[in-house]
């Protein structure tokens, strides 16, 4: 196998040039994985389909389709329901947390970011199984009926 095959690539969809520019120095700080970059989710889901990335980082705030309807826009679709989802926000608040985990995000992780807690939800959300997918939703589900 290629070493070009065996690296892995993290598409990072977010509209702030220099959140992406932290993003991606924060990946490679870690890793060496290929990264590339969309700064609106319609380029984002051009990106996704033409380079089928193993990880995505997605920002909430976005113009014309936010981070959340991205996510569930990802994991209604077969071709990319598998693909390990991330979610960056300033938004902090539980409810935002729960709405973008509910949502089908992986990890929800909060801006400001340190680059050692991005690996490792990256490295988290590269092991999940769709069976540990399903499990987490399913949890939250619970909690939130709880909750009520």
């Amino acid at each position: 196998m290629s070493s070009a095959k065996a690296m892995r690539t993290v598409l990072v969809i977010d509209d702030n040039p220099t959140i992406v520019e932290l993003i991606k120095y924060a990946v490679h700080l870690y890793r060496n994985y290929h990264t590339i970059v969309a700064y609106d989710a319609m380029h984002g889901l051009e990106a996704v389909y033409t380079n089928h990335p193993d990880c995505i980082i997605i920002d909430v705030k976005m113009p014309h389709m936010d981070g959340y309807q991205l996510v569930r826009h990802l994991r209604s679709e077969p071709r990319t329901a598998h693909i390990p989802l991330i979610l960056l926000s300033a938004m902090a608040r539980k409810e935002d947390q729960m709405t973008g985990l509910l949502s089908g995000a992986d990890e929800y992780l909060t801006k400001p970011f340190k680059p050692i807690e991005l690996n490792a939800a990256m490295e988290r959300v590269l092991r999940l199984t769709p069976a540990d997918r399903q499990c987490r939703t399913d949890y939250l589900l619970e909690a939130q009926a709880r909750a009520g």
